[in-house]
């Protein structure tokens, strides 16, 4: 028997549509793939990229709708203090020795892709 795809996993894949696209146009834009969904207990970090010689921290957000905020509005600066926190514990994993930029890649409902570097900065 099939069964239906429940509430949360159609809400997972949409998540991992909206990451599949925003890779694809990563890619076209010229970035390479270092690292995608690195999970720790801190938080996950979607997407990690090569951009000429920055590391690149890429936050995958989708909204079908704004109704309730866009997907460039729905990460808070707790959202931001988890990425931050989850980069700091990959950094740990890793050996390197560039600079890091955090960008959003905010996917609309009507398929629209708004890729915003420098999102946010740390201190």
């Amino acid at each position: 028997m099939i069964s239906s795809i429940t509430g949360k996993n159609a809400h997972l894949l949409r998540g991992k549509t909206a990451e599949d696209r925003a890779f694809d146009f990563l890619i076209n834009q010229g970035l390479k793939p270092v690292c995608r969904n690195f999970r720790c207990k801190q938080g996950e970090l979607d997407l990690v990229m090569q951009d000429k010689q920055s590391l690149v921290i890429i936050e995958v957000r989708y909204r079908k709708t704004d109704t309730y905020g866009s997907a460039l509005e729905s990460i808070t600066s707790a959202k931001q203090a988890r990425i931050v926190a989850a980069t700091h514990h990959y950094l740990a994993t890793v050996t390197l020795n560039r600079p890091i930029r955090f960008d959003v890649v905010a996917i609309s409902g009507n398929g629209d892709v708004n890729w915003i570097k420098n999102a946010f900065y740390t201190s």
